[in-house]
């Protein structure tokens, strides 16, 4: 089914609009409650009018430092809605890297979880708060749970009286995400809301998601396959997302046959987890449809055949794309959405070009990937460096990886441009051999990389 795209173009905007649709529709199902769009919106205009009482709005940034749970999506849609821009950090982050994301992002407020999985980030807080001198612009923190005298309750900004006033433009910034890579320290990375709706539309009407639909979201609302994927694509379809805090296969089980998720997010170690587990059988996940997957033509395979999300789709992106620039229709057969990414969704454009020369390569060639469309505006805090290297003269993103686009406009990922190997003069792909080895052995997960 083809939805109609929502008529907003921010985050705020558009849950509201979502709310007057499908009021009693579900938006979160997070530790057990399910949430609808209408009462999603009323807690994300009390934490916007909260924070304009205590003079946060256009000009502030706001670090979220919360676990996949609902007042995640409150938080950050509530700061965003009073204008100011939300900075998701890292719950896997210890204090050292707390301390640096805060002072790079210079951040003027802080809503943060006192605890998540065993860390108790109230003490950590505490330790790098010491020194007001620190972090000179941060002047409200905000804790759901026990907080320290000079910070207030999550709750008082929920005690607000809701508003529905929007203060950001479809122009304006809605989240910093940081993401490691190529640089030694995480780069901060701009992305703004038009583009995260329209964006997330397209992702969603790839997977063909209707307000029927339960997502499952394991994967952290902090990466951008969460905060400006799943999180648009789900709520311009008027879905409900069904949050797991920290991914544990036996717990998602549980999450898609109690709630007959529909579609999931997931990544190639999610999946073995998952079919490795010994409450695993194919009766618990027989809701499963469709879904996101990460990974090589083997890999997409087993999570559509022996997962059991038939239609999965298979992606290709970075978080300075919005997760996403290309996405297989979920209805292509399942040798074609295995054997590439799809073609780019709308609005945004692929071309690939010879690394040495930068000139511009015919299909089925392979060499660099450029992007252009729903990309970031750039980069911000001390990653800005990289803003000029980052960008072509004519405004492609430059995103470090090999590919091929083909003559039917199917983009094929071939791998990162610093791992492919040299042998004998032909360029070796890791990302094909181990789709070749996974395809002839059994290979034992626990042994592979972990990607989350």
């Amino acid at each position: 089914m083809t939805m109609q795209p929502p008529s907003s173009r921010t985050l705020f905007r558009l849950l509201c609009e979502q709310a007057d649709r499908f009021p009693a529709g579900i938006a979160v199902i997070s530790g057990g409650r399910a949430t609808s769009y209408a009462e999603l919106a009323d807690a994300a205009g009390r934490v916007a009018a909260g924070l304009a009482a205590r003079g946060i709005g256009r000009g502030s940034r706001v670090g979220i430092l919360i676990d996949n749970r609902r007042e995640w999506l409150e938080a950050a849609i509530g700061v965003t809605a009073a204008g100011a821009v939300a900075v998701p950090f890292s719950t896997w982050s210890k204090e050292a890297e707390l301390d640096f994301l805060f002072a790079d992002a210079e951040i003027d407020a802080l809503i943060a979880a006192d605890r998540v999985a065993g860390q108790d980030f109230v003490a950590a807080l505490a330790n790098l708060l010491r020194d007001p001198a620190r972090f000179p612009r941060l002047r409200l923190v905000a804790v759901i749970g026990a907080a320290q005298p000079g910070w207030i309750a999550y709750e008082q900004l929920l005690a607000s009286e809701p508003s529905r006033t929007d203060k950001a433009e479809p122009g304006d910034d809605c989240f910093t995400l940081y993401t490691s890579g190529s640089s030694a320290r995480p780069k901060a990375v701009r992305l703004r809301h038009g583009a995260a709706v329209e964006n997330g539309f397209s992702i969603g009407e790839r997977m063909r998601l209707s307000p029927d639909d339960r997502v499952l979201l394991a994967p952290p609302l902090f990466w951008s396959y969460g905060a400006v994927n799943a999180l648009p694509a789900a709520v311009t379809h008027g879905a409900a997302l069904v949050l797991q805090t920290r991914f544990e296969p036996g717990e998602w089980l549980g999450l898609v046959e109690r709630h007959r998720c529909t579609a999931a997010y997931t990544l190639p170690s999610m999946t073995g987890a998952v079919l490795r587990h010994p409450q695993f059988r194919r009766g618990r996940v027989a809701s499963l449809r469709t879904g996101l997957m990460i990974g090589s033509a083997e890999e997409v395979r087993i999570a559509a055949e022996e997962l059991g999300a038939a239609a999965i789709c298979n992606i290709y992106g970075a978080t300075e794309t919005y997760g996403n620039c290309c996405v297989t229709p979920c209805d292509w057969p399942l040798a074609r959405r295995m054997a590439s990414q799809g073609p780019p969704l709308p609005g945004n454009t692929l071309r690939i070009v010879d690394p040495d020369t930068g000139a511009l390569l015919p299909p089925g060639e392979p060499g660099l990937v450029e992007v252009t469309g729903y990309v970031t505006p750039g980069y911000s805090g001390a990653s800005a460096e990289h803003n000029a290297a980052a960008f072509t003269a004519d405004g492609y993103f430059r995103t470090g990886d090999l590919g091929v686009l083909d003559e039917a406009g199917d983009f094929h990922f071939v791998g990162r441009d610093a791992d492919v190997i040299k042998r004998a003069g032909i360029n070796v792909s890791p990302a094909e051999v181990e789709s070749l080895l996974l395809s002839l052995i059994h290979i034992s997960e626990p042994t592979r990389q972990a990607e989350i």
